[in-house]
């Protein structure tokens, strides 16, 4: 037990002032309770010896002290005064210490008197977000195709009563704006997350986000519409575990978890499942190494039965998935210089379209039973084929039905591969080099043909020989692209922050599936290469402006050249 002379003493003062002025007749205190008070306190060892006289000659002082000053007090007292007991000074700067410890004490834990601090609920919640307003350009080439089908419309308004393929497009096939510019079109996207700081080792978060429609690679919708009102969207919704300080477990709809570029992912694109993450420093080096693993459901399918429109009549489930790991490593080399890499694997599961059974349709509701495999999103450029093997009723042609939809050719299994080096230059500019390169290690022209029944079915992406028939198909497995990106601060996080960027883009029909990278370059999807160039300059701290130029073609078949350009201006808080 640790002693206070000090304070004892000033309690043993105030006992014997206590004694020595509560009326003027009391006589004085007698020392021996005082002495007999010490001496008890040195038995129980809460004094030593030593301690004990000095305690007594300061409680005797302090004493004398009170006594003069109530024999004052009652020299001058007149009928009806109040006597107050004297507290010494060095008690009362005590208790008004103690005082306000306890207070400032309580009001921390309560948050109630402290400045500019909340609730404990409120403390525990962070609110961000971001709004871009953009004014985009679309440009088409007078040389393009004029009938390349909008396959997606094609799914999602079918089925389509038509022959996939046709020249004259007599039956209203879905085709794609390919020659007619779009100017001058006022854009913008809005985002606001809320995130719930739980304990040290849980969070929960949501985000709310604009878009045209629940389409999975873009969250910018378009002004206009008779000034009519926008949608917002749930783009998030997650609990996110963590076990350790380099480690997370995140279960819901979540930002990407993977260290990837927008040649595979759009920035928008969230993924909906679960996914384990690690990011740890190695000790004593300067690398740090980076992973995951995750499992995403992509669409939850009923294999219905055929001829029948009937949901009762709905079979086994078909349901598709996308797996994926990476491991990565990031190394410190010097001050100056940064090197990045990763390595990933991803497996789509249940995606590719399946060849029906022969199925004979006598009204645009009837169904056959391969109808779930066709993809719910798509942009374009994957290779497709017509999914019904439909057996007429009828002799008479009139009275033939083609009511059909279209599924992917190809699987899809994608290796992916990304480097990125940091170095600083002259003047101490930033520089970045950036490479990504994309492989479907499924690619294979012969099970496409196979699984299409023949290449007479397959919907696009065709070659042909001199008298116009269909001889193999006309695609690949590869996609990369290069960047290049310099400036003194290439986040523009910070006011007068500046960048500049260029680079490449190479994506093959069938390197991966078209429905989930950018949709600005070429306007979404795969078979596509060509240039982009751009740059950025932060006005104030989180508030920038970007310019952003891209030029691309198609890389087989019909011809297809498309040039956008954006000016946008950002904000984030």
């Amino acid at each position: 037990m640790k002693s206070h002379p000090t304070r004892l003493a000033c309690a043993v003062a105030l006992a014997l002032s206590c004694a020595a002025t509560p009326v003027l007749a009391q006589p004085a205190p007698s020392q021996n309770a005082t002495i007999n008070l010490i001496r008890l306190l040195v038995e129980q060892g809460v004094l030593k010896p030593e301690q004990a006289e000095a305690l007594v000659t300061q409680a005797q002082a302090e004493a004398t002290q009170a006594r003069e000053i109530g024999e004052a007090g009652a020299a001058q007292a007149q009928p009806g005064d109040v006597r107050v007991t004297y507290i010494p000074g060095t008690v009362r700067d005590e208790i008004r210490e103690e005082l306000k410890a306890d207070m400032m004490t309580q009001a921390k834990e309560e948050n109630w008197a402290a400045p500019n601090t909340f609730p404990d609920w409120a403390s525990r919640i962070t609110v961000e977000g971001d709004v871009r307003v953009r004014n985009e350009s679309r440009f088409f080439d007078g040389g393009n195709a004029p009938l390349i089908e909008d396959f997606n419309a094609f799914n999602a308004n079918g089925p389509i009563p038509t022959v996939v393929g046709n020249v004259g497009n007599p039956y209203d096939i879905p085709l794609l704006n390919t020659r007619n510019d779009r100017r001058n079109m006022w854009r913008f996207r809005a985002r606001v997350g809320i995130k719930a700081h739980l304990s040290d080792q849980w969070e929960a978060g949501v985000r709310l986000a604009t878009g045209s429609d629940d389409n999975p690679v873009s969250t910018t919708d378009t002004l206009g519409n008779s000034m009519g009102k926008k949608h917002f969207w749930l783009d998030q919704a997650y609990l996110r575990y963590r076990p350790t300080n380099w480690a997370t477990i995140t279960a819901g709809r979540a930002a990407n978890p993977f260290d990837s570029t927008d040649l595979l992912w759009s920035n928008d694109l969230n993924f909906d499942g679960i996914s384990a993450a690690f990011n740890k420093p190695l000790s004593g080096r300067p690398v740090t190494l980076f992973g995951g693993l995750g499992a995403y459901a992509l669409e939850y399918s009923n294999a219905s039965k055929p001829w029948s429109s009937d949901d009762n009549m709905a079979g086994q489930s078909e349901n598709k998935w996308l797996f994926g790991g990476q491991i990565g490593a990031e190394w410190q080399i010097n001050p100056r210089n940064n090197l990045r890499g990763s390595l990933a694997y991803y497996h789509f599961d249940n995606i590719s379209g399946q060849r029906s059974s022969a199925c004979t349709l006598y009204s645009a509701s009837d169904t056959c039973d391969t109808d779930w495999s066709r993809p719910s999103f798509m942009q374009k450029g994957n290779t497709l084929f017509v999914l019904r093997d439909i057996q007429q009723w009828s002799s008479n042609p009139a009275d033939w039905n083609e009511w059909q939809y279209v599924g992917l050719a190809s699987e899809f299994n994608l290796l992916d591969v990304n480097l990125r080096w940091d170095t600083r230059i002259m003047n101490g500019l930033n520089l970045r080099l950036a490479g990504n390169y994309v492989r479907n290690l499924a690619y294979d022209e012969n099970d496409m043909i196979g699984r299409a029944g023949g290449v007479g079915n397959i919907a696009n992406n065709r070659t042909h020989t001199v008298d116009g028939l269909p001889t193999g198909v006309e695609s690949g497995p590869n996609a990369w692209m290069v960047q290049a990106t310099v400036g003194n601060g290439l986040g523009l996080a910070d006011k007068g922050d500046w960048m500049a960027f260029a680079g490449y883009k190479y994506i093959e029909p069938d390197a991966m599936p078209d429905g989930y990278n950018d949709s600005s370059f070429h306007l979404g999807g795969t078979n596509a290469r060509g240039y982009f160039i751009g740059a950025g300059y932060a006005f104030e701290k989180n508030v920038f402006g970007q310019l952003r130029w891209s030029s691309s073609k198609e890389v087989y078949g019909a011809p297809l050249s498309i040039d956008v350009l954006q000016l946008e201006l950002n904000a984030r808080f």
